[in-house]
């Protein structure tokens, strides 16, 4: 398989699925990535696209790393610029969702470097995420499934959130926050927490995060009922004709009492020391085949960047995302 391109081929299709039905997060007592990807079909239908984020856009650019980036990890992708593709998208599986919505944002990229060495990453516009196991997502859905009257039933909602309070984290997140003006005026989590080593073999957890160059910026309760419902794509257009858009992507330093095991927690970030790791640009839209081509996979990392190894969400995105891609690849 090619890095650089990182193209999911029927070989490692396969492969992934193998791997996934030996893995613990396909164990018995958990969901596997079919399952996961039918419970997202039940609750947004089975449209033969991304079974989450279905509606976005493809983007390319470039990554620039800081100065301080390499004391924290011996990743190519932290010592010399890397190329860029990647898709902004709406969370949920809604082909036609709002934009206009209040809901998770996400930027999903990859890095390549000039050795070829590259990195996927997935981050949504919201610290946390909304389970902390595979079966959580699967039982948080289902929940959600049309009932009667093709409406979700809000007693098994209300029960499902009662025995599973750490699933109401992030829809408790949304709701006080505004809706972003524009995929690029919102900072972007990985959600998950990371272990960089450097060159001399020291360790440092992190959470990843980027920060809009040019601010945050969130439109009112009155302002987004005003905008379309596919405002942010004349947006962005308008945005990347005239200048790249910008973020700094940080490393938030764990202390010990952060759990890394449990990423519907978000680290009281506000007291933790930042570090930057560079300037992720993006320069210019593409043509949506181009990441219709391939997924982008969080596990995809190179030496220097470890994902969690107690974090049951993070190993499960792997076998879903292939299932998914395997659907609408047909």
């Amino acid at each position: 398989m090619d890095l650089k391109t990182y193209r999911l081929t029927g070989a490692f299709l396969a492969s992934t699925l193998a791997v996934a039905a030996l893995s613990p997060a396909a164990a018995e007592e958990e969901p596997d990535g079919e399952a996961l990807v039918n419970a997202l079909n039940g609750v947004f239908g089975d449209h033969k696209m991304r079974a989450s984020h279905a509606k976005g856009h493809c983007i390319t650019g470039s990554f620039t790393p800081a100065e301080e980036a390499p004391s924290l990890s011996e990743a190519a992708i932290f010592s010399v610029p890397s190329s860029v593709i990647g898709r902004f998208s709406i969370g949920g599986g809604n082909p036609k969702a709002s934009d206009a919505a209040k809901g998770a944002r996400g930027l999903a990229f990859r890095l390549t470097a000039g050795d070829g060495d590259s990195a996927d990453f997935v981050t949504l516009s919201v610290p946390m995420f909304f389970a902390r196991t595979p079966a959580q997502v699967v039982g948080f859905l289902e929940a959600r499934f049309p009932g009667e009257g093709g409406k979700p039933n809000p007693e098994k909602i209300k029960a499902f959130a009662d025995a599973n309070p750490e699933t109401t984290h992030q829809g408790a997140w949304i709701a006080s926050h505004p809706v972003p003006a524009s995929y690029a005026s919102t900072n972007y989590w990985a959600i998950h927490a990371y272990t960089l080593t450097n060159a001399e073999d020291t360790t440092t957890t992190v959470k990843l995060k980027l920060l809009p160059k040019a601010g945050e910026v969130g439109l009112t309760d009155e302002e987004a009922a005003a905008k379309s419902a596919d405002f942010y794509s004349e947006e962005l257009r308008s945005r990347l004709a005239n200048a790249p858009a910008e973020f700094e992507l940080v490393a938030i330093i764990g202390e010990e009492s952060d759990p890394t095991d449990d990423p519907t927690a978000r680290w009281p970030e506000e007291e933790r020391q930042s570090v930057p790791l560079g300037t992720l640009e993006i320069g210019s839209l593409e043509d949506d085949a181009t990441c219709d081509a391939t997924m982008f996979d969080p596990t995809n990392l190179p030496k220097g960047i470890a994902g969690p190894d107690k974090d049951q969400i993070f190993p499960a995105r792997t076998p879903a995302y292939a299932v998914s891609f395997s659907k609408r690849a047909n």
